[in-house]
């Protein structure tokens, strides 16, 4: 067996065995630090198997290829939830919804309102919400396109907001997070009220514990909003589809915007980069909701792109 041919062999072992541990990833429910941080690449990993294929198939080793279809098959099957979409119910109004992170004082709030604007987004969470991002927001014209709001804004990372087109009543701000979590409930016309979140765990490296042990608190406060209601809750959530952590969101009935919707990989994170976002790691979920359509928008100065969905509230 020629040289070229082991390394060739070696490589597409090697593609298998990162694909096997990206799927493994996916599924992984430890709370420990490499398999949540690793867990965030696992659609990277995958492809190592994707590309083993054809490799093997043109080695003619098809042992091998049988064992890269056989866990390229199974790392498809992880991702088609992403792309398969839902068939949007419900006779309800149409709404458009924005989840953003402004990274503290780095979004430019000009091109920020310019964009919400273009959208016509009735509905707004926002992440990093300082003092002086509220003041720019505020002097850009947010609070004339958006009337309502309910906010917190603190230093850097902690500041969380809700704008909306409609009034807000029975504002709360959830004690005992690292950062703010809010809600508050929207009038929306059609539709009556609406419960909005606006939420923002702490990212892993701040600790896997703690972030874990957030995640599941904010999923208890979610599930515990009136069944009779829709809810829209928008957030930099720190946890990505290959999750097991964020994927428990969605056993009940919230889904995912992006996963109605049929959106694909929506990678939001990080854009401050010399290369493109890597994850997906803000959010819109729904219940009483489907989304027709979500896409992700640049936001000058920030290290996210935004999220833009439209929704149809079910009546």
């Amino acid at each position: 067996m020629s040289a070229l041919r082991i390394g060739a062999e070696s490589a597409g072992w090697a593609g298998v065995l990162a694909g096997a541990a990206g799927v493994a990833l996916h599924f992984s429910p430890l709370d420990a630090r490499l398999p949540v941080l690793a867990a965030a690449l696992a659609p990277y990993l995958m492809l190592g198997a994707l590309l083993a294929v054809p490799l093997f198939a043109g080695l003619r080793s098809w042992a091998g290829a049988l064992v890269a279809v056989l866990v390229a098959g199974a790392a498809v099957w992880t991702q088609a939830p992403l792309f398969a979409g839902e068939t949007p119910a419900g006779s309800g109004p149409e709404l458009t919804v924005a989840q953003a992170n402004l990274l503290f004082d780095g979004a430019d709030p000009a091109a920020f309102v310019t964009a919400m604007r273009e959208r016509e987004v009735e509905l707004l969470t926002v992440n990093e919400l300082t003092p002086a991002t509220l003041d720019g927001l505020t002097a850009a014209g947010l609070d004339a396109l958006l009337p309502h709001r309910y906010v917190s804004p603190g230093r850097t990372a902690a500041g969380t907001g809700i704008w909306s087109r409609y009034p807000l009543t029975d504002t709360v701000e959830f004690d005992g997070f690292v950062l703010n979590q809010l809600a508050a409930t929207a009038e929306i016309p059609g539709a009556g009220p609406v419960r909005v979140f606006a939420l923002h765990p702490v990212p892993p490296v701040h600790g896997i514990d703690v972030w874990a042990g957030e995640l599941e608190r904010l999923r208890a406060i979610v599930a515990a909003a009136p069944a009779e209601r829709p809810v829209v809750v928008g957030g930099d959530f720190n946890a990505t589809h290959d999750h097991a952590q964020f994927r428990r969101w969605l056993t009940g009935r919230f889904r995912d915007a992006a996963e109605q919707a049929g959106a694909g990989f929506l990678r939001t994170y990080p854009t401050d980069k010399a290369y493109p976002p890597l994850v997906g790691i803000d959010h819109i979920l729904l219940a009483g909701a489907a989304a027709a359509e979500v896409h992700t928008v640049a936001l000058p100065g920030a290290d996210h792109r935004a999220l833009v969905a439209r929704l149809r509230l079910h009546s």
